[in-house]
């Protein structure tokens, strides 16, 4: 007996792996991801159907529900002649005591519920989780006293699905859309730390959408430290400011269950524009005692959220509207061999990303390179620029944060300004101008980092991007 197969092709391997070298008689029991659904969304029918085509002899479903959702889920499924089908229920919907599993006990339900089973087809009926020998009693009573006899055929009865029309809402052009068209700035802006730093973050945002900023990103709490949750400030920017909230979703600190609830909650509020990532572990930041979730990584995520762009939720089931999400990831442009970034790069564009926002870039032969190394990929890349402040930022940087590198040559030209806080703010943006003229002739697509809620820096470089995306296109791009 193969059992609790939540994944369809894991099962179909086993068993024809079984009938390469054994005729015995094999029972394939699968376990839903939602009612009638397999993960993935694949019908349960289909999948019941797949089992006996690999060469399984008796074919059914067990774990994770009860007898109600059990039955539910075969009054979908057709009885081709010939078909034997299993059941095995778990005893109830599990409770928590004491951080352990416990399920009612009842036997006298399982007999009850029975008669239904079998008059659906079911011909091996049993008990998973919760249940126990009086369980199995009280449905062999049922069979005997019933004098029940399973059903031999069956039709499709499955109503095509009838969804009702949704009017689209008007939605804004999709950031890799605008961006294949024509220069296009995305700025980071970190929610505080702090409930009195939020209405500078709004000034911020203002000030950046004035600018010309095509979205204004907000992390999720980077570097495992708490912030301003990026949802509830994306909402206030969109409705004060009128602005486009472009929202990083960490795996870290949400199961599955929290991670679709959001993105469902996101796309009910008319925010489309995520960022997935794998996201710090929790113990590097303020809470290191605190558990980091990862359910899954951020390519797991990206297959998941195109999902919901098909309209069908994480377990396969129809959430009765596509959502719109166009999905970010993240590339480290600084990263010694290219090649195999841009291998990780191409893996993210199978697993359904639209674009790529690279870590901060402070080389300017580095541009050349990386659009060499990526001209194939049919997705544009946002080229991730940083402003720096001081030297003592600039080492930090280089030394302590993963992912970005710097020049000895910027690393001495901010040494030099060391102590002189207004001319290290000003060589950081004569810095950051210099990487932009050297990144525009080879990217529409630049993302700004704002450093310390100093927005005024980033709010300027914008400027400076259509400015000099303007002088190029009078010049005409060459590469």
């Amino acid at each position: 007996m193969l059992e609790t197969f939540y994944d369809l092709d894991e099962i179909l391997f086993v068993i024809r792996k079984i009938r390469k070298i054994s005729d015995k008689p094999v029972i394939a029991n699968l376990t839903m991801g939602d009612i009638g659904v397999m993960q993935g969304g694949i019908p349960v029918k289909d999948a019941l159907t797949a089992c006996e085509e690999a060469g399984a002899d008796i074919v059914g479903l067990n774990c994770r529900m009860g007898p109600y959702h059990m039955l539910q889920s075969i009054e979908q499924v057709p009885l081709p002649e010939g078909r034997r089908l299993s059941i095995y229920p778990n005893a109830s919907l599990p409770n928590v005591r004491d951080g352990r599993f416990f399920y009612q006990s009842n036997p006298g339900y399982f007999k009850r519920m029975t008669r239904s089973l079998v008059q659906e087809g079911a011909r091996l009926i049993g008990g998973c989780c919760g249940t126990a020998e009086e369980h199995i009693r009280a449905i062999r009573q049922a069979v005997d006293d019933g004098k029940l006899v399973p059903i031999e055929f069956k039709k499709d009865v499955t109503p095509a699905p009838q969804l009702e029309a949704v009017a689209p809402e008007k939605r804004p052009k999709p950031l890799p859309d605008i961006v294949k068209e024509k220069t296009s700035v995305i700025v980071e802006l970190d929610p505080p730390k702090s409930l009195a730093l939020v209405p500078k973050f709004m000034e911020g945002v203002e000030a950046l959408t004035d600018a010309g900023a095509d979205a204004v990103t907000l992390a999720d709490n980077s570097l495992a430290v708490s912030r301003v949750d990026n949802f509830a400030l994306g909402m206030r920017m969109k409705q004060e400011k009128n602005a486009r909230p472009l929202l990083h979703m960490a795996c870290r600190d949400r199961n599955i269950i929290g991670m679709q609830s959001h993105l469902l909650g996101l796309h009910t509020a008319g925010i489309h524009d995520i960022l997935t990532i794998t996201g710090d572990p929790a113990k590097v930041g303020d809470f290191p005692g605190a558990t980091s979730v990862y359910d899954m990584a951020s390519m797991d995520l990206m297959r998941l959220v195109k999902q919901l762009n098909e309209g069908m939720s994480f377990s396969g089931k129809d959430i009765g509207e596509k959502t719109a999400f166009s999905v970010g990831a993240a590339f480290n442009a600084n990263a010694r061999r290219i090649d195999r970034e841009v291998k990780r790069l191409e893996m993210k564009v199978e697993a359904g990303a639209d674009y790529f926002m690279s870590q901060p870039v402070y080389d300017p032969e580095r541009f050349k390179e990386i659009h060499e190394a990526t001209k194939h990929l049919n997705v544009p890349i946002y080229m991730g620029i940083m402003p720096l402040v001081s030297s003592r930022n600039a080492e930090f940087l280089h030394y302590e944060v993963p992912g970005i590198t710097l020049t000895d040559d910027v690393r001495e030209r901010m040494a030099r300004l060391d102590g002189d806080k207004e001319a290290s703010a000003r060589e950081g943006i004569a810095l950051s101008k210099y990487l932009l003229d050297a990144a525009l002739p080879y990217f529409n697509g630049i993302y700004l980092i704002t450093p310390f809620l100093r927005y005024e820096l980033t709010a300027e470089l914008t400027r400076y991007v259509h400015q000099a995306s303007v002088s190029l296109e009078q010049e005409g791009r060459s590469l």
